[in-house]
């Protein structure tokens, strides 16, 4: 890997301990690296009526897009509940999955991370095989 995997999970643990739950208590943190080396974090923020909720990858996503980024190489997932270690990996849900591949592609690496030194490494592909995107839907 051409960049530091530690600093970003360590960026995603920062961004964790924004998060707003105080209905769910379970927090998450994402930090998303653009192609030429910056990061954008972001937290998971609910809504009492939870449709509102915004999870933490979309968070970091929609900061970097505000600021004109649009190619990114990385982005790592941290989450547990208030207080507790995981025993499980955070992945990104089915939505933020979708958002990441409009911007990210196939080829996204996700970092999947229990600890510093407890993660694994995968793809988007892999976690959205099949995924529709901007490739459907141009015109010839």
């Amino acid at each position: 890997m051409d960049f530091d995997v530690a600093a970003l999970i360590q960026a995603a643990f920062s961004a964790r301990e924004y998060a707003y739950t105080p209905y769910s208590h379970f927090k998450v943190g994402a930090a998303l690296l653009c192609k030429h080396g910056k990061i954008y974090t972001g937290c998971n923020i609910e809504s009492a009526t939870y449709s509102p909720t915004n999870c933490a990858e979309r968070t970091a996503l929609f900061k970097a897009v505000s600021e004109g980024e649009r190619e990114f190489s990385a982005i790592a997932v941290v989450g547990s509940l208030e207080g507790q270690k995981n025993t499980l990996v955070t992945s990104p849900c089915g939505v933020c999955r979708q958002m990441l591949y409009e911007f990210g592609g196939d080829d996204l690496i996700v970092i999947l991370a229990k600890s510093l030194e407890d993660y694994q490494i995968t793809t988007l592909g892999e976690l959205l095989p099949l995924a529709f995107g901007p490739q459907n839907i141009a015109q010839s």
